[in-house]
């Protein structure tokens, strides 16, 4: 046991593990106050389809050879956000095939441009790092460090100056409309924030991976708590102790990142589970 506290203490002297936690705890934050209002309207799988449409731009940008492959993802993320939210209410469509057939589509595309116009020796090597998550955390630049701060400053801030409208609309958006408030925009807000939030989080736990992020701490923060304010506070706090949990054992053990800290919520996850039960009795 000392022998792994001190390997950490000296890998924790590296700045670049720190960009790695400070980034990592920032994006399950931000995760974990979204979270919780995608799985109460049943919006869990707009994540999903996000997360694809990131991959399939990430492919793209790769393409091009961006210098900065972010301001390329998250316009076209954002843009994906806001067309799935508009498909959604249209009779013709419904949410939930129009999440499918983007998400397979994008995935798709991304993949064959990766391999058709392919810029590495190592295509099934990149493409499973992007999927699953790799160290690219840990190679962090001070830019998207910055960005990453930014943005995570700019989400926390919405949550909390909209607390109130976020709440009506997830619980009753008839209710909401009928006070005169517009439901159309803060359902927008929050799409676009859920894409925000995914394209940050592509390099921590990988595309696929992303959905564990935002589903699994506010259903562990569910087994327990009954208010919606306190499973907000409640899964914020299991976000960002598994982020971390997983981080350091990914770090001293060599394990993938994305894969460990979806298993330490997991683990979590059930461990809620277990305490639910045992206050009810």
């Amino acid at each position: 046991m000392a022998n792994i506290i001190r390997q950490l203490q000296f890998y924790l002297t590296y700045p670049f593990v720190q960009y790695a936690l400070i980034v990592g705890v920032l994006i399950a934050f931000c995760s974990s106050l979204l979270g919780v209002t995608l799985v109460l309207k049943r919006f869990s799988f707009i994540g999903d389809g996000l997360s694809h449409v990131a991959f399939g731009a990430m492919a793209v940008a790769t393409l091009f050879k961006l210098t900065n492959n972010t301001l390329f993802i998250m316009p076209v993320t954002i843009a994906a956000a806001i067309l799935l939210l508009r498909t959604g209410q249209n009779t013709k469509l419904k949410g939930d095939a129009a999440i499918a057939m983007l998400s397979v589509g994008a995935l798709a595309i991304g993949y064959l441009v990766l391999n058709i116009f392919s810029t590495s020796a190592n295509v099934s090597g990149d493409v499973c790092s992007t999927l699953f998550g790799s160290t690219s955390i840990l190679t962090l630049t001070n830019d998207e460090v910055k960005l990453c701060i930014s943005m995570s400053i700019v989400v926390v801030a919405f949550f909390c100056v909209f607390y109130n409208r976020i709440f009506t609309v997830t619980f009753d958006e008839n209710f909401t409309k009928a006070t005169g408030k517009y439901v159309a925009f803060y359902n927008l807000m929050i799409a676009i924030i859920t894409a925000v939030i995914i394209v940050l989080a592509m390099n921590l736990v990988g595309s696929l991976l992303i959905t564990a992020l935002l589903i699994f701490p506010a259903l562990s923060a569910m087994r327990i708590m009954y208010s919606f304010k306190g499973v907000v506070i409640y899964s914020a706090i299991l976000s960002v102790m598994g982020a971390l949990v997983g981080m350091l054992i990914s770090i001293l053990f060599s394990t993938p990142v994305g894969s460990t800290i979806v298993a330490i919520d997991i683990l979590i996850f059930l461990m809620n589970c277990l305490m639910g039960k045992l206050m009810r009795r």
